[in-house]
């Protein structure tokens, strides 16, 4: 809750902000200084806004006053309305990234199932039926942070007297343990706009394009570092198949963002075998820990991110915005056990894989200017 202290010393910023009092009382503080009031209630499952007038002409126990003879009797009562008040409250001061992250597991996931429903009425079941289904998709990891989020909402309904129990208390461990992510990785869009400028900023040319490289084609760490300048051909980079997991040729389609940077390592490497050769100069290709001591020198640690959690953070990303899971799965290399239905995949889902990796590449770049 608000002081009538920390009203006055409320600092403009670049952008106007809102401070929390209580029962949908905010004070909005503009760029340009001016402060005052602002009551947010719901009324027939609609949000509504009244200015109460400036600050500090009507003080905060003047606004409480108003408040009090103006607000409508009608708490929030269903599940988005209550999702509303905290993403205003709780998730003001997010980062851009993070609220981008948090608004697509709502839109897409949780109030399609749960929005109109009265928060008061949802149970642990309602909850597990909605993670299971994610589950069904394959996305553990999106039904985790689904669960989340659902229960972060929970606990502030809680404290605002709009809920009595928070019900994804009882789901603990009855999600599946399996997990998309192995590997550790970068997931919220604010965390992977960090890597991606640490990447950009590092002193080693070879090095920060090979970081780069992997990124952009999700390929793993060891198909990366022995590949060849004759297995590039025009937009396409085909990886025999002696050198592949599963030992079947692998063809993979390139950004204009990888095409541009294998243009800028062509001068340093390009007159030899390997796209990342070895620094000793010996003919070999670049050791199986290059990227990985190239991440904890750039400040990241192995906690957070290996190099093969580039492809863990590709597979999360494009599974939350929509893109069909066998044109994952193949861009992943993940093998078709049929011979005959992996051919046809292969013609299938060239095209489509072209176009998911120029979409990551692109989404990448916008993540670098949030």
């Amino acid at each position: 809750m608000l002081t009538e202290l920390k009203a006055k010393n409320a600092k403009p910023k670049e952008k106007y902000y809102m401070l929390h009092d209580d029962r949908g009382l905010y004070l909005r503080v503009d760029p340009s200084g001016r402060k005052y009031w602002i009551l947010r209630y719901q009324d027939n499952g609609r949000a509504h806004k009244t200015s109460l007038g400036a600050y500090p002409t009507v003080s905060l126990r003047e606004a409480r006053d108003k408040r009090d003879k103006a607000r409508r009797p009608s708490d929030p009562q269903t599940f988005a309305e209550a999702a509303e008040e905290w993403l205003d409250v709780r998730m003001n001061n997010k980062a851009e990234g993070y609220l981008k992250s948090i608004n697509l597991r709502l839109r897409k996931y949780i109030l399609p199932a749960l929005g109109k429903r009265r928060i008061g009425d949802i149970t642990s079941k309602d909850i597990l039926l909605l993670c299971r289904k994610i589950e069904d998709d394959g996305l553990f990891e999106t039904a985790q942070r689904v669960k989340g989020v659902i229960g972060q909402v929970f606990r502030f309904a809680i404290a605002a007297g709009w809920a009595e129990t928070d019900p994804t208390y009882a789901l603990v461990g009855a999600l599946s343990p399996q997990r998309v992510i192995h590997y550790p990785t970068f997931t919220e869009p604010d965390e992977i706009a960090a890597l991606m400028r640490a990447i950009r900023a590092y002193p080693y040319d070879v090095m920060r394009y090979a970081l780069l490289f992997s990124v952009y084609t999700a390929v793993r760490p060891g198909e990366i570092r022995r590949a060849e300048w004759s297995e590039i051909n025009a937009d396409t980079w085909v990886i025999p198949a002696e050198k592949m997991k599963m030992k079947r040729r692998h063809i993979v389609p390139l950004s204009h963002q990888a095409l541009e940077v294998l243009k800028e390592l062509q001068p340093l490497t390009g007159g030899g075998r390997y796209l990342f050769p070895s620094p000793r100069n010996d003919g070999r290709c670049m050791s199986e820990n290059g990227t990985r001591i190239a991440l904890r020198i750039i400040g990241f640690t192995k906690e957070q991110i290996v190099p093969h959690g580039f492809r863990a953070m590709f597979s999360t990303i494009a599974y939350e915005n929509g893109w069909r899971s066998d044109v994952i799965e193949r861009q992943l290399a993940h093998s078709e056990r049929n011979s005959v239905k992996a051919a046809y995949n292969h013609a299938e889902y060239l095209k489509e894989r072209r176009e998911l990796m120029q979409w990551w590449a692109d989404w990448l770049e916008k993540m670098l200017a949030l």
